[in-house]
């Protein structure tokens, strides 16, 4: 894409890029006050029904979602023009959803300069192999990635590992400040969960939490495994990748009911994140229907994004992602070989 285009859309964007505090706050008070209503309810329908606990936790698990993009936005410093106010509540927030502001900070900033980029995949990524290194890979490594790929183990054991593991603790090469931020929101989340167990007992928390938080976990990442991953996806090498092209093409627009679309914070617009994560999730739409030129990007609806589990590794030739079985002679090929 060339550079006027690149800074012909940056300009279309530009006035969606500032945060507007009354909708910030409007959203605070949407969102986390009825969480922990939802929550509550949860607890004390166990007297009732689980089914009931479990369904209102289901509702819970929304709000954390619709949290989580708060907590997301703050770590773009979007969703409040101050600095300070985007770390503090960007802290909140990541206690109230399990996530270390500072760490998912770096690892995201990541994610948002090397998204689609072959030579540079790694942090804060969805694990995608192309189908030479698949074919090329050794039969552990090969076992790894389709467990990894496996919708159940994705989904099913994902959320725990994200949760009670890999964001606990830091990085190797994690600074000072970003070392204390985790290890402060950890105290948080140990001294806030001490509480609720003294409170309620550990049954009832297991049960209302434990609910609450792998439904929203699972979502979590259902969100951001769809859309990066469907048929005609953007991936290219280090000599060839652009930022736009891999916001615009590799990142889809996820149409959802305006139910969904309210309680995912307008993520499903993350083509136009992608090009500019200053933009707050509640400019998303605005952004995207005031400009034809994003509008290009992949449309998925839910129907669509069942069908991109089948999808499980990249085809670099042909620029689309394929399925296990469309390469199952390469590797007989290369076992005859």
């Amino acid at each position: 894409m060339s550079k006027e285009k690149t800074a012909q859309l940056r300009k279309f964007v530009a006035p969606f890029e500032k945060a507007d505090v009354k909708a910030s706050v409007r959203q605070l008070v949407n969102t986390i006050p009825p969480a922990i209503l939802f929550w509550f309810l949860a607890y004390q329908a166990l007297d009732i029904s689980i089914l009931l606990t479990i369904a209102l936790s289901a509702v819970t698990s929304g709000f954390i979602i619709r949290m989580f993009i708060i907590f997301h936005d703050c770590t773009h410093g979007s969703f409040f023009k101050n600095k300070k106010a985007n770390a503090i509540v960007g802290t909140f927030t990541g206690i109230m959803t399990l996530f270390a502001f500072e760490k998912w900070k770096r690892e995201h900033s990541i994610h948002h300069a090397s998204s689609g980029n072959l030579d540079k995949r790694g942090v804060g990524d969805i694990w995608v192999m192309t189908i030479e290194e698949y074919v090329e890979a050794s039969k552990w490594e090969r076992f790894k990635y389709r467990m990894y790929r496996n919708p159940l183990v994705m989904f099913g054991l994902g959320p725990i590992f994200l949760i009670l593991i890999s964001s606990r603790f830091n990085r190797k090469d994690a600074r000072k400040k970003e070392r204390n931020n985790t290890y402060l929101t950890n105290v948080c989340i140990v001294l806030l969960y001490a509480l609720l167990i003294w409170a309620i007992g550990w049954q009832s928390f297991v049960i209302v939490q434990g609910t609450t938080m792998f439904i929203a976990g699972a979502l979590g990442i259902w969100l951001f495994y769809i859309q990066h991953t469907f048929e005609d996806s953007y991936f290219e090498d280090e000599s060839e990748w652009d930022y736009v092209k891999a916001a615009i093409e590799g990142s889809s627009y996820y149409k959802l009911p305006k139910v969904l679309q309210w309680v995912t914070g307008n993520i499903g617009f993350h083509h136009v994140h992608h090009l500019s994560p200053r933009v707050p999730n509640y400019n998303l739409e605005k952004a995207h229907d005031s400009t034809p030129p994003i509008q290009m990007a992949t449309t998925v609806d839910i129907k669509l994004s069942l069908k991109s589990l089948r999808y499980k590794l990249y085809d670099e030739k042909n620029k689309r992602f394929v399925t296990f079985g469309e390469v199952k002679h390469l590797l007989l090929k290369n076992a005859v070989a």
